[in-house]
């Protein structure tokens, strides 16, 4: 008999999630849940298999801001448009969730974090489709994680992305979000560039570490949050969570775990957990001295709301491109009159 690759061995153990906005990929791999965020957004949109979905958020936008208004107008409402319209197509392709991300630019914002995320979820329900199928990724800064925790109790589901300190993970879980995604790589990133030390085995990495100290708080304390560890540099980081609630995990990696067949040892239990740390209630004061004393979470938070705000920030502009070009075609305007 054949032994199973580790990614089918994984699949069995813990709940594959595709970290991509490429459709194809997505079709190939057949993950349950998808998470998509403003760079995979980009790069997606820069396909030009894609470009039909582009016009269509573009359409859209159009049509709901009217022809009266100006093109940086159109592009604004397309921000939204273009991840719901790429959000809509994965979830025709997968049986579970897709994350689809409130604008990075907005993370220090509670009120209109909450305001765009309500917006996403009509512009979804207006397609027909189940907000029990949709997780708002929110950046986990204070901010962010109260405004989930007002979303929850609406019935919205949130994603709390950009988490690398023990406290930003206590936090969610007291808020009583769905789901957090604990980066792995990224810390591992910071480590290698600020230490000198630039290999760890997968049972020393820090971002492994890290995870697997939030995965057994949570079960200890039967906390209903569930831990989707994300940004993976190699599959030894993936192989040390196996049995993790979620992995998302880049096509590039999910092909090399397909193409692997070795023996794959559970490494998380819920059933079987221990952790020595008491239950955290944290307040803001505590989450702010906690952050400006962990020099890598603060400063891997930072960076990662930078790069996504810059990645809309491209996508703006390219598609202010494409509208201008549109725009041209009489039958475009036609349409969105």
């Amino acid at each position: 008999m054949t032994m199973a690759n580790l990614l089918e061995q994984l699949s069995a153990m813990t709940v594959v999630v595709a970290d991509t906005g490429d459709l194809e990929a997505i079709k190939t791999f057949k993950p349950r849940d998808a998470t998509t965020n403003p760079s995979l957004i980009l790069a997606a949109a820069q396909i030009p298999a894609y470009q039909e979905l582009i016009d269509e958020a573009l359409q859209l936008s159009r049509q709901k801001v009217g022809l009266e208004s100006s093109p940086q107008e159109v592009v604004k409402e397309a921000l939204d448009q273009i991840c719901v319209v790429f959000g809509e197509k994965i979830l025709k392709i997968i049986p579970g969730r897709v994350s689809t991300e409130v604008d990075a630019r907005l993370s220090f914002d509670k009120e209109a974090t909450i305001e765009k995320a309500r917006k996403i979820i009509s512009l979804y329900k207006g397609l027909g489709l189940d907000r029990n199928r949709v997780l708002i990724k929110i950046a986990s800064t204070w901010e962010g994680i109260q405004a989930a925790e007002v979303l929850e109790k609406e019935g919205i589901h949130c994603n709390l992305t950009l988490l690398f300190n023990f406290c930003q993970a206590a936090a969610c879980a007291e808020a009583g979000v769905t789901l957090i995604s604990p980066f792995v790589g990224r810390i591992l990133d910071w480590y290698k560039a600020n230490t000198g030390k630039d290999s760890y085995k997968g049972y020393e990495d820090p971002g492994v570490i890290s995870v697997t100290k939030i995965f057994n708080y949570f079960k200890s304390h039967n906390y209903k949050t569930e831990v989707m560890g994300a940004s993976f540099r190699n599959i030894e980081e993936i192989v040390e969570l196996a049995g993790c609630d979620l992995l998302t995990i880049s096509p590039k990696l999910l092909d090399q775990l397909r193409n692997t067949n070795s023996t794959l040892i559970r490494k998380l239990n819920s059933s079987d957990s221990s952790c020595s740390q008491e239950k955290l209630n944290i307040d803001e004061n505590e989450f702010n001295f906690m952050m400006e004393e962990d020099a890598m979470a603060s400063e891997k938070l930072d960076e990662g709301i930078r790069k996504f705000s810059k990645a809309i920030e491209e996508l703006e502009v390219k598609l202010l491109q494409r509208l201008l070009i549109l725009e041209e075609d009489k039958s475009f305007v036609l349409k969105a009159s």
